[in-house]
């Protein structure tokens, strides 16, 4: 027996002695009344969990027995070559544009409207950010992914978990790359990539044709009396309008909002980070509240009606399959409303 075979024989027999272990405290703390399995609705993929870590890289050796061996933020870990039951808390529309259904994700993740029938069998861990560890346990997973770098410690004691932190994949190739890797499915994920481009350059196509190449776009979320603004990796449209189309914001504020991605901003800043199209997160208020309020009203692009208003259940996400839909739904309002 070589050194890596024995390594791996003793992880796996690692997680058969800690599994049961696990579900015992699984039940006393159940009978206890202290699970956590309700789904919160929280706050969906803000970036505050976003870090400075280069991304983890997974390739590097396979085990005689069906286990690899991967590199991560947590050092090198061993996980089951093609796993087969896995919980993901993060990186949902990657692993279904790849054909593999997680057996558990939080039921925030599972709210997204983008594959929300794909989901339709997939069991509620908890909340986002806090799955509920009984709940993971009950479903015996053989791969945890998420990206809560503060949840290793507790995810790693009940199955192989694999962290990649909010940001540190920047864009749909870089996921569907490191995940198709990660999973054994590098093939699937370059044709999923292919039909991506050729979709994408279609709807860049369309939006090139009927907007000015000097146009500036703006990512803003509206909420009671607060405005923020966005950059191109943090949601609410700035992965689509920025990495997707190659949109540009104000030039003022583009170093700025593209280095901090977010920014909250006064009713006096409006103008400086208002451009000539706005793309609005705001749950309760329309296009038209938007142009009948004194200081939204004034805004050259509100007048202009280059104003696109959607709620946080279609913005917020993400992933690459969010991605692309919200992609080909700004191009189609963008070419239909010029």
């Amino acid at each position: 027996m070589n050194r890596q075979h024995g390594s791996t024989q003793r992880k796996a027999r690692k997680y058969r002695i800690l599994f049961p272990l696990l579900v015992i405290l699984a039940l006393v703390a159940s009978a206890c009344g202290n699970s956590t399995g309700n789904t919160n609705k929280g706050t969906a993929n803000t970036g505050d969990n976003a870090t400075a870590t280069a991304s983890p890289q997974p390739a590097a050796t396979t085990a005689p027995d069906a286990f690899k061996t991967v590199t991560t933020i947590n050092g090198e870990i061993e996980i089951p070559a093609e796993p087969k039951r896995i919980v993901a808390e993060e990186y949902l529309g990657s692993l279904i544009a790849l054909g593999t259904i997680p057996v558990g994700a939080p039921g925030l993740t599972l709210e997204n409207v983008y594959f929300k029938e794909a989901l339709a069998g997939v069991t509620d861990t908890g909340t986002y950010g806090k799955m509920s560890p009984e709940n993971i346990i009950a479903l015996e997973p053989d791969l945890i992914i998420s990206g809560m770098a503060d949840s290793y410690e507790t995810l790693s004691q009940i199955a192989p978990t694999v962290i990649v932190p909010y940001g540190d994949l920047k864009n749909a190739h870089e996921e569907l790359t490191y995940f198709g890797e990660l999973l054994g499915k590098e093939q699937e994920a370059k044709d999923w990539l292919a039909d991506y481009d050729a979709r994408i350059a279609a709807a860049k196509a369309k939006v090139d044709a009927a907007i000015p190449a000097d146009a500036s776009f703006s990512i803003l979320e509206h909420a009671d009396k607060s405005t923020w603004a966005y950059g191109d990796n943090f949601g609410r449209g700035g992965q689509p309008v920025y990495q997707a189309l190659g949109r540009k914001p104000p030039a003022a504020i583009a170093d700025e909002i593209m280095e901090k991605q977010w920014a909250e901003i006064s009713t006096e800043m409006l103008n400086s980070y208002a451009g000539d199209y706005l793309i609005i997160t705001d749950n309760t208020l329309t296009a038209d509240d938007f142009k009948k309020d004194p200081v939204w009203g004034s805004l050259p692009a509100v007048k202009n009606g280059h104003l696109y208003v959607w709620k946080e259940e279609r913005s917020w996400y993400y992933d690459p399959i969010a991605v692309l839909s919200q992609t080909e739904e700004l191009a189609d309002w963008l070419t239909s409303a010029q």
